[in-house]
């Protein structure tokens, strides 16, 4: 019958599927035999290779094209589902990828090295997949392979890299981070996932907590960002977890950075593995691409040159890397309170990682904005199109500069950095120039710089919360100087302590325990201020863009940079030798407007003439005695006031009682055998006498009013003879 179509029996079905079985398996055995055949030689660099010419895969039942040396990722011997999902979008390899990969595909170890941005998180995501395609790996076989990064967004942008290559494999993978909910859910499902891309803690927490959870059939582990989780960081968490693994599998190690160390290879118990700098015979340790600047610039004036720096990029993507997360959270809440025209963003190590992933995917997709950030993002985020890279704090060594800068010029595009660095700090510049980066000092441009130091003053006076944000940054940034173990670059000695609390609007600088006798500020017991820095001292970054930028170019002479008389005060320092002007009046006070600038002292009291200068001290003082005998005639009112008071509230309460006593007379009839009885109780009468005070005579007036209306007297006026008169009748009635 024509149109009719026959539904596939379930025995072509299962045919279909034995087809699609046997293709796999020859597929993977010509895979097996074309890495056999064209495996590089122990030792050797890939790179060094010439480009392959010719057919691409087998030629004939023995010969196979090399792919050693090869630039695109169609002449590797990849399975087809893994060069499907590569082609959506990647063709070229770059030179970490082609100097890798056909090492890790032969399935040995490597411990890769190379610039940031340069491509490495494909690099290990190849040979994670067709390790395990090779291996015929299945749901049922449990955990095939782990991949640990250091930081969340890492693993989580490395776990979005998975599964766009990997999207056409059946693999089952998880990402497992700490700081947010649905760890129960995680045990329950843990077990049944091939790939795991995780952090340290998040994966031993699992492998010491989850029911049944084990990893003894791995067969891949890759360390990203390799050098900061062979820290002393997370020495005793990597340790506990390299002890439940098993040692006979395949290891991947990444980073800008490498080590070398036989004791992190022993522990990782590497076995000859392959060591690939890629960058090592560069001239540069930073992208070529990548333009860097550095400014001497005093601890005081910090703020001034980010701000005014910021101002003159409103139209640029800046990420602005700062030592610790107090001082982010209060450069963002004031800055954010100043408006500098343009989105503001924070990202630090305690916020909750629902919200940390929500500001890195929306910085990632805005055009112009500024990102405050730590440490934890300087490694392997791949942040698009960052115009600059900013680090206000100097960075811990030459490693964390090199991954902080790193977080732009990423791949083929360009980039430019700017490091603050104070004038104890110029060792640093010394040792970046030595280790092959090309950086550049310069000066600043003092007609550009904007001082915030009184509008930050002014901030604090009015958000008492972030006063506390200010002298928590205080401390912890004092602290963070105190940690840092090389000591030509970070002398806390020399910082100057009570300008730089200046600077950034206290009033008064806070006592820090950790400061010993020789510091400047002395060391008194630490009340308010006791937290622990999680996150180590690194960022800084800056550079020289036009005339009208806030730096100068290097071979332009400036003006003497801003002397005591330009630099605005929040407040008088107190210095050992503090030299008084005896002409200047003695307790003055600022007075800020609405937009933050400081009027002159006692502004308030200025004549109508419009003279700033302060009134005549005679005048003052006959003013402030005005006040005070308006305050003493006020006084002496509320006095008299609440004494009124509290006599009427006492006549009150008199009445009351009487009048429930009366009550009570009502009912003291009682009965008994004898007949009935009347019991009377004396009721009291009071006269005036002359020594009875101004209440006790309210009370008996009081009182005289109620019995002469009972006795139908009028008391309102009694003479003598009325209140003898009146004595008599009530003896009468008694009697």
């Amino acid at each position: 019958m024509a149109g009719y179509h026959r539904k596939p029996s379930m025995k072509s079905k299962a045919h279909f599927r034995k087809q699609q079985k046997l293709s796999e398996v020859q597929e993977i055995e010509l895979l097996e035999q074309w890495i056999e055949a064209g495996k590089p030689e122990r030792g050797s660099n890939p790179l060094s290779f010439s480009v392959p010419d010719g057919p691409i895969g087998p030629i004939d039942d023995n010969t196979f094209s090399p792919y050693a040396g090869c630039r695109r990722f169609d002449q590797l011997p990849l399975s087809q589902k893994t060069k499907q999902g590569l082609g959506e979008k990647y063709t070229v390899m770059s030179d970490i990828q082609r100097a890798s990969l056909p090492h890790s595909l032969c399935g040995r170890d490597v411990l890769g090295a190379a610039k940031t941005g340069s491509g490495k998180t494909l690099a290990f995501i190849i040979p994670v997949l067709e390790k395990l395609y090779r291996a015929r790996w299945g749901p049922e076989d449990g955990v095939g392979s782990i991949i640990i990064s250091p930081t969340r967004e890492l693993a989580a942008q490395i776990f979005g890299e998975l599964k766009l290559v990997g999207k056409h494999h059946g693999f089952s993978a998880g990402l497992l981070i700490g700081g947010r909910k649905g760890v129960d859910t995680e045990k329950d499902h843990v077990n049944d996932l091939n790939i795991l891309v995780c952090t340290p803690g998040r994966l031993l927490q699992h492998m010491d907590e989850t029911p049944n959870f084990e990893c003894s059939q791995l067969q891949i582990l890759v360390l990203d960002e390799a050098d900061r989780i062979l820290d002393v960081g997370f020495s005793k968490t990597l340790n506990a977890i390299i002890s439940q693994l098993p040692k006979q599998r395949q290891t991947l190690l990444f980073s800008a950075t490498q080590t070398k160390s036989v004791e992190d290879l022993a522990r990782l118990s590497l076995k000859d593995p392959e060591y690939l700098s890629v960058h090592a015979e560069s001239t540069t340790a930073t992208p070529k691409r990548l333009k860097q600047t550095a400014i001497i610039v005093s601890l005081e004036q910090k703020l001034d040159m980010l701000w005014s720096f910021l101002k003159a990029h409103l139209n640029s993507k800046i990420l602005v890397f700062i030592s610790s997360c107090k001082q982010v959270k209060f450069i963002y809440e004031a800055f954010k309170k100043l408006r500098p025209g343009m989105p503001l963003k924070c990202l630090h190590g305690r916020m909750k990682q629902e919200k940390r992933l929500a500001i890195f995917l929306k910085f990632c997709e805005e055009k112009r904005s500024v990102l405050f950030s730590t440490d934890v993002a300087s490694r392997g985020l791949d942040f698009p199109a960052v115009d600059w890279v900013v680090q206000l704090d100097c960075p811990e060594d030459i490693p964390t500069y090199i991954h902080r800068v790193g977080r732009t010029a990423r791949f083929t595009s360009g980039g430019k950095s700017l490091i603050f660095l104070l004038p104890s700090e110029k060792k640093m510049l010394e040792n970046l120039q030595a280790a092959k980066v090309p950086i550049q000092d310069t000066k600043a441009n003092t007609k550009r710089l904007q001082s915030v130091s009184t509008l930050l003053a002014s901030l604090l006076v009015k958000y008492p919360d972030l006063q506390y944000l200010a002298q928590r940054a205080f401390v912890m940034y004092l602290k963070s100087i105190k940690l840092q173990s090389n000591k030509e670059v970070f002398d806390l000695s020399k910082l100057p302590v009570e300008d730089f609390s200046a600077s950034i609007g206290l009033p008064m600088t806070p006592k820090i325990r950790f400061l010993n006798k020789r510091s400047k500020v002395k060391a008194e017991p630490e009340e308010e201020f006791a937290p622990q820095v999680q996150e180590k001292v690194e960022k800084e970054c800056i550079e020289n863009e036009t005339e009208d930028d806030v730096l100068l170019p290097k071979d332009i002479p400036t003006e003497v940079a801003q002397n005591d008389n330009d630099y605005t005060s929040t407040r008088i320092l107190k210095r050992k030798r503090l030299k008084i002007n005896i002409n200047k009046p003695a307790g003055q006070r600022f007075v800020f407007d609405d937009e933050g600038n400081a009027l002159p002292p006692l502004a308030a009291l200025a004549n109508a003439h419009g003279n700033d200068s302060p009134q005549e001290h005679a005048t003052v003082e006959e003013r402030y005695k005005k006040l005070r005998e308006e305050l003493k005639h006020q006084d002496k009112e509320d006095k008299l006031l609440l004494k009124q008071r509290l006599r009427e509230k006492r006549c009150r309460e008199k009445i009351k009682g009487r009048g429930e006593m009366g009550n009570q007379n009502d009912a003291d009839y009682a009965s008994d055998e004898d007949g009935p009885t009347l019991a009377f109780k004396r009721n009291k009468t009071y006269f005036n006498s002359d020594d009875s005070s101004e209440e006790e005579g309210a009370q008996k007036a009081t009182t005289k009013k109620h019995k002469g209306k009972a006795l139908g007297l009028s008391t309102d006026a009694i003479t003598l003879a009325e209140q003898e008169e009146l004595a008599l009748k009530l003896l009468n009635s008694m009697g």
